[in-house]
Parts: C-alpha cells; sequence; structure tokens
C-alpha cells in the first residue's frame, strides 16, 4: 500500500512539473500585445488635412461617449454602419445639446481604402466628432480596439463593428444597462 502511495505521489509530482514547464514555454514564446506606436499613428487629420495628435485614454475624458470601429479592408461596408451611427448621434445631440461624442475609425492595415472613406466622414461632420486612426501594420481587431481606446476622450467607451452587423441605437440598451449596475463591494 506504501509503495502505491508513493508511485501515486511521484506521478503527481510529475504532472505538476510538467504543467509548470508548458506554462513556463507558453509564456516565453507568446506574442506580447504590441502597444508602441509608430509615429504616424500619433496623429489623426483634420477635414483641411493637417495633422494633430491624438488624445490620451489617460487625459480627462471630454466626450460622454466615444465610439472604437476597428476596420480591416471594410470600404464597402463601413459606410452604412457609419451613416445609421452618425444619424443616431448627430439626432440625439440635436435632442439633447450636452451630449458629446466622437467616433474614431481605427483602420488596421486595410488594403482597400477603408481610411479614405472614413475620411470622407471628416470632412463632412468635422475631426472633432469622426477621427481616423490608420495602423501602419494589421494588428488583428483585439490590437485595433486597443488602439482606438488609448486614442479616445469619452467617458464611456463604445466597440462597434464596421460591418452593422447590429443596429446603432441598440446603444441605448447597453447604457439602460449600465446604469442599473449596482456597484458595490
Amino acid at each position: 500500500m506504501d509503495i502505491l502511495c508513493e508511485i501515486f505521489q511521484a506521478l503527481f509530482a510529475l504532472a505538476a512539473l510538467g504543467l509548470i514547464v508548458v506554462l513556463v514555454v507558453a509564456h516565453l514564446t507568446a506574442d506580447m500585445v504590441n502597444l508602441t506606436r509608430h509615429e504616424n499613428e500619433k496623429y489623426f487629420l483634420t477635414a483641411t488635412g493637417e495633422k494633430k495628435p491624438f488624445p490620451s485614454l489617460h487625459d480627462p475624458f471630454s466626450r460622454e461617449l466615444s465610439v472604437v470601429i476597428p476596420a480591416y479592408n471594410e470600404e464597402l461596408r463601413m459606410p452604412v454602419m457609419l451613416d445609421e451611427a452618425m444619424q443616431y448621434l448627430e439626432n440625439r445631440q440635436k435632442q439633447n445639446p450636452s451630449f458629446t461624442y466622437e467616433v474614431i475609425v481605427v483602420d488596421d492595415g486595410s488594403k482597400d481604402k477603408t481610411t479614405e472613406v472614413a475620411l470622407q466622414y471628416t470632412n463632412k461632420h468635422s475631426a472633432d466628432k469622426v477621427r481616423v486612426l490608420t495602423l501602419v501594420k494589421n494588428r488583428g481587431k483585439g490590437g485595433a480596439v486597443r488602439m482606438g481606446t488609448l486614442s479616445s476622450r469619452g467617458k464611456l467607451i463604445l466597440m462597434a463593428d464596421a460591418d452593422g452587423a447590429t443596429k446603432f441605437s441598440d446603444i441605448e440598451k447597453v447604457e439602460a444597462g449600465l446604469k442599473d449596475l449596482n456597484p458595490g463591494p
């Protein structure tokens, strides 16, 4: 019986050691998220073509809402979504002038004209409301969302897909849910 117990303990120790080795190897070989910005990613273009630096998430918020839209090769689908979003946001601002917002389109290294299409909305609505962050290299959806979030000015930050899969007005349901949260211990 003692020998069986010793064998079991040895197998358990070996399994624990194997798990530790796997975790160390996984950690050492995993690609970490690259948060360093290329020089061109630090600026956005105004409607007049002037380069201005993006603000930082760490600055005090100056908008009620920031909408971050990660986009990779979305030149065809993005206008439908942006038209709906901008109409909703503009109407909401007309109804409540104290409501402020910004939309940050993050072009995640697209090969098409995603940036040019998004800049048309900057020209139409102003760079104060629509900003385009063009990533030099594709970082994936998570990286694009992160870079857009780090460049936002909003008290609330919403990520919305460029394909328009959900109705933009559904944001009201999200906001209602946030208000119902009980921030207790």
